[in-house]
């Protein structure tokens, strides 16, 4: 068997000296990436290829990862990649990845890639429960991943539903609390639509990375060790030192180390001793559980060492290049923000303005609609009381000479009137009633001519009324035919179709005075930094009380109760490390001995 494998390293050995080269997949978090290596390549000429490929400059936070058996290692630099225990098939897979932590995310990290590489790798490890986050803080992270992807917040886009393909929350996050996808999304909605105006996708990646570092386990390298009396322990190494925590609590260290307190690290087979600068405490020992950890251990004890020391000294000169121009590109990027945002408030003042005068014109015609239509009533009652007035002068016409008729008739009965004494009553009698009906006819007459008058004179005040309305018609059409006057230089256009904005046209000098301003509000944006974590406190109890009534308590893992604990009593990442580094060296040292 031994010889069969000799044998197929032999012909693979053999393949690879005739190619000349081998083929490697580096994996990032958010893409992947095939190279053909030399075979003489150290490790520093891959990472180096990597890092250029990628536009990374602070290359000192990553490194190569790859696995081995049951444990990871890091690619080293001085050493030839083939010389590594990595797999012989290729490609070679190696994963590019954030090897070291920044203690202040915000102060240290200086280009875009570099912050959302370690964005990606953060967000991952605390979807996977690899760091512990607080409910209350999945939430409000979940609402910046959110928008660093969807941008600023918009409801006619942003519908309910369209974070359903999403993984924003630790599962064991889901499995606490009686809430369904669609109240889990309400909630980050509602934080995410908080965020509207006030970040771009790097301020969202930044913001989350601020909140994420003071997670207790954030950074943290976990190695179970054991010590002089062979006490099972953990040994975390961060950016700040090195932490003794208990197996069960990963949360809250026992005892911790700056690194300002190391002189020197070593381990000799199955020992690590830590050498403190106090010449009055003991050397510390303590012994990994699995061998294979050392050179890893050591590795991340030297480089955390290492870049603590560089952030407490002034900047190289390659660091303050990189700075300037980072305060560079953030001014220009403020007066492209300031510009976009003065044209976004021009449009929509211009939109306004185009909206009102549509608002406008349709009032108008609503207007000369009615006026029409008043128009058209008028001219109809016209036309019925002409025809009421013409009806009246007829009938008046006819009881005149109806009246005229009775008169002659009257005439001649009393020339033909009877002798008789009889005939003289019947006479007289049809006489009386004939007056009478005279007398009515003619009233009724001058009835009817009194309404004739009336009629014409209405029919004269409907001819005006007519007049009117149409002059009225007339001056509404006029003032719908008005043209507004064009807008100035500095306003839009209504429909906005003649609007053009082209970046390649705009220039920036950034003058000492840019520069200055600019620190004026790197000032007040530390003056108000205080405030905002005020805030952010607030938001997370205002988070945490609202859900905490559908918490399932049975539910709850080690990490949670640990976490609740801690909150009740105040304690915070920060104020731990301070309480526990504020002992002597000496003394630590000594109750790590104890443990």
């Amino acid at each position: 068997m031994s010889s069969v494998l000799s044998s197929i390293m032999g012909l693979s050995s053999l393949k690879r000296k005739q190619a000349k080269t081998f083929n490697v997949r580096i994996v990032t978090m958010d893409s992947e990436l095939e190279f053909s290596c030399e075979l003489k390549w150290k490790g520093k000429d891959l990472f180096e290829l990597v890092c250029r490929t990628l536009g990374l400059r602070e290359s000192w936070f990553f490194g190569l990862q790859y696995d081995v058996k049951d444990t990871i290692a890091w690619l080293k630099m001085d050493k030839r990649v083939l010389d590594h225990d990595v797999p012989k098939e290729e490609p070679i897979v190696f994963h590019f990845l954030a090897k070291f932590y920044p203690e202040n995310a915000e102060e240290e990290l200086v280009q875009d890639i570099t912050q959302h590489l370690l964005f990606l790798q953060v967000k991952k490890k605390i979807l996977e429960e690899e760091i512990y986050c607080p409910p209350e803080a999945s939430v409000l992270l979940a609402s910046y991943a959110v928008h660093a992807k969807y941008g600023d917040y918009n409801p006619s886009v942003h519908k309910p539903g369209f974070l359903s393909q999403e993984e924003l929350l630790p599962k064991r996050v889901i499995n606490l609390y009686q809430m369904t996808t669609e109240m889990w999304e309400e909630r980050i909605t509602i934080c995410y639509a908080e965020h509207r105006g006030r970040t771009s996708r790097d301020e969202a990646e930044m913001e989350y990375l601020k909140i994420a570092q003071d997670l207790e386990m954030y950074g943290v390298n976990y190695f179970s060790i054991r010590n002089k009396k062979g006490t099972d322990l953990l040994l975390g190494v961060d950016a700040l030192g090195l932490h003794i925590y208990e197996p069960e609590n990963k949360l809250t260290p026992k005892i911790s180390f700056p690194w300002n307190e190391i002189r020197n690290i070593s381990y000799s087979d199955k020992e690590f001793a830590i050498k403190p600068l106090d010449k009055k405490a003991d050397m510390f020992k303590f012994n990994p559980s699995k061998l294979k950890v050392n050179k890893l251990i050591l590795q991340l004890c030297i480089g955390n060492h290492d870049l603590f020391m560089r952030r407490r000294r002034v900047d190289s000169l390659e660091v303050q290049q990189m700075k300037a121009q980072a305060r560079e590109e953030k001014a220009r990027k403020q007066m492209e923000r300031q510009t976009l945002e003065r044209e976004k408030r021009l449009r929509e003042e211009a939109e306004r303005a185009r909206d009102e005068l549509e608002r406008r014109l349709m009032q108008v015609q609503d207007e000369a609609q009615m006026a029409n239509e008043a128009l058209l009533r008028s001219e109809e009652m016209a036309d019925l009381l002409a025809e009421k007035a013409q009806i009246a002068e007829e009938e008046a016409k006819l009881l005149a000479q109806k009246a005229a008729e009775a008169e002659q008739e009257i005439y001649r009965i009393k020339v033909t009137a009877i002798r008789t004494e009889e005939e003289k009553r019947l006479m007289e009698q049809k006489m009386f009633e004939a007056e009478m009906l005279a007398l009515n006819m003619a009233e009724e007459s001058e009835r009817r001519a009194k309404e004739a008058d009336q009629l014409k004179q209405d029919l004269q005040e409907a001819r005006e009324s007519e007049r009117r309305a149409k002059n009225k018609l007339l001056e509404i059409s006029s003032k719908s035919s008005y043209s507004p006057a064009p807008l100035s230089a500095n306003a839009l256009p209504p429909d906005g179709t003649n609007f053009n904005f082209s970046t390649e046209n705009l220039s920036y000098d950034f003058k000492d005075t840019d520069m200055k301003r600019l620190s004026m509000e790197i000032e007040k944006e530390k003056v108000e930094y205080m405030e905002k974590s005020k805030h952010l406190q607030e938001q997370l109890n205002e988070l945490k009380t609202e859900i905490e009534s559908l918490k399932l308590k049975e539910r709850e893992t080690p990490l949670d109760i640990l976490h609740n604990e801690n909150a009740e009593k105040g304690t915070s990442k920060q104020s731990n490390f301070k309480k526990l580094t504020l002992q002597s060296t000496k003394s630590r040292v000594a109750f790590f001995q104890e443990l």
